[in-house]
């Protein structure tokens, strides 16, 4: 039987056949064995193969079905290892607010690039425009709408607690499998409930002591939407690391980067030291914006330390 996983634990999951049943699956000891590198075989979004046991009460899942995408951060306790957040992504949500909690470029950039490299679309939704009455603030969000737009990311502003802008979020989800991501605290379970009030997907005020949003959401979960689609709810992503990417490679996903990267002098310019540059002139001419540019040089120095600090939390 063919199923759509919905909800993962760790060891069980909640698997929608196609005739629209739910089943609660698990998987054998075995099939942990098969050559996969991530400490979770099977992930929210995998289509699968499973039986139902005789007994009706549990179902085993024998078979995951290739993947078109997925997206994945370094597994907290295991730095060699990986953890799949999600996969089979049409669209994902990269929520970001200029406060409470602050979205640093830098944790944009590496959304973008892990987005990049796992052929994810993305789609950038500045929330909270409702809460913005420092100029900092409003300054801030013009300035990431500018950089993003013009590197070709659809952006959109929007508050999930008005609704300004979000029947054009709906709009992008009809009949997609979707995800939202972002920093705990952005506000991504509101902006589910908004379009999707029967949900009733839990939300937290953002912590008063360290200015950052307390995780409501502990693991992957998949909702069916009346829209029609489906939305994949994440925990706030920590540990987002770039993962088994080469330095030669790193600047591929830079659309902007990529797009003038034959116009340097060598064809294995990492775009640093080296001379005649065309991406270190597009810098010094402002046609790349100087933060993406400083995101790049910091992945090209990534270990499998540097991931963990809270900018990425």
């Amino acid at each position: 039987m063919k199923g759509l996983v919905t909800k993962s634990t760790g060891s069980w999951y909640l698997v929608r056949s196609e005739d629209g049943e739910y089943h609660d699956c698990r998987i054998k000891g075995k099939f942990r064995l098969k050559g996969i590198k991530s400490t979770n075989p099977v992930a929210v979004g995998d289509w699968v193969e499973f039986d139902v046991e005789n007994s009706g009460s549990a179902a085993v899942i024998k078979e995951i079905y290739d993947r078109k995408n997925y997206i994945v951060r370094r597994s907290v306790n295991l730095s060699k290892r990986t953890h799949v957040i999600a996969s089979n992504i049409d669209v994902a949500f990269l929520i970001v607010t200029a406060s409470r909690p602050r979205t640093s470029t830098g944790f944009i950039d590496r959304f973008l690039v892990t987005a990049e490299a796992y052929k994810i679309p993305v789609v950038i939704l500045f929330n909270k425009m409702d809460t913005y009455v420092d100029i900092e603030d409003r300054a801030e969000i013009m300035m990431l709408n500018d950089i993003y737009t013009n590197i070709g990311y659809t952006c959109i502003e929007i508050s999930a607690k008005t609704g300004a802008n979000i029947s054009k979020v709906a709009d992008l989800m009809h009949d997609k499998i979707t995800m939202f991501a972002g920093h705990s605290g952005v506000g991504k379970s509101t902006l589910i409930n908004a379009i999707e009030p029967g949900l009733n997907i839990k939300t937290s005020e953002v912590s008063n002591s360290h200015n950052k949003g307390q995780h409501t959401t502990t693991y992957a979960e998949m909702h069916e939407l009346k829209l029609p689609g489906y939305i994949i709810d994440t925990p706030g992503i920590k540990g987002l690391g770039l993962v088994d990417m080469e330095p030669e490679e790193i600047g591929d996903y830079f659309p902007e980067i990529f797009k003038i990267k034959d116009q340097c002098k060598f064809n294995n310019c990492l775009h640093t030291n080296e001379p005649n540059c065309a991406v270190k002139d597009a810098v010094e001419a402002d046609e790349i914006a100087a933060s993406r540019y400083e995101s790049y040089i910091g992945f090209l120095k990534d270990d499998d330390e540097g991931y963990r600090t809270d900018d990425w939390g």
